[in-house]
């Protein structure tokens, strides 16, 4: 069963990936050097490898993942992606704890996507899917990334000293952990 549950805010939908949404994500995301310079992902170079990827976060909504697809609500345009359980975030369900990664598509910064989006997550697994703590983190070169943490009600609560290599300055930068408690929301 999906943990997926679709989620509306005021210029955004939430919801499961497609199988249709590839060369969206493909184009507006997934093949973005400037976006995927922060992920743990080298941009993909065909519709091959998100095809694949796509494939993979829909086959894991069994298996009651939390992948969400990001599009506009004035013109169905994918701007980008949050999830939990992603391969790279962590889900403690035992201890109610949850890590968000998320990306947008260079195009779309500056838009307040990425708050309106995280808030709207946060909301839905701190009063609907049972989590205590939802848990984000960004690289030091990533400040923007920051801010959309403290905006959507964050707090920092650690750094992690040299624990990334930056990919466009090869220099080791610091990780920052963010993190929002129920009772916090």
């Amino acid at each position: 069963m999906s943990n997926t549950k679709r989620i509306e805010t005021a210029r955004l939908i939430l919801r499961e990936y497609r199988i249709e949404d590839v060369e969206q994500v493909f184009i507006n995301w997934a093949s973005d050097p400037l976006c995927c310079q922060f992920l743990s992902f080298e941009p993909h170079k065909d519709l091959t490898e998100t095809k694949k990827n796509v494939q993979n976060w829909i086959d894991n909504y069994d298996n009651g993942s939390f992948d969400w697809v990001i599009e506009t609500k004035d013109n169905h345009e994918i701007v980008g992606s949050i999830s939990v359980t992603n391969g790279h975030c962590a889900l403690d369900l035992q201890n109610g704890i949850a890590e968000i990664g998320y990306c947008f598509g260079s195009k779309f910064w500056g838009c307040g996507y990425a708050t309106e989006a995280l808030r709207a997550v946060i909301e839905y697994l701190l009063t609907e899917a049972g989590m205590y703590l939802v848990e984000a983190r960004h690289i030091s070169g990533n400040p923007a990334s920051g801010r959309v943490m403290q905006k959507a009600g964050m707090k920092k609560e650690a750094v992690l000293r040299g624990r990334r290599i930056n990919k466009v300055t090869k220099e080791r930068n610091d990780l920052y952990v963010y993190s929002i408690t129920k009772d916090e929301l």
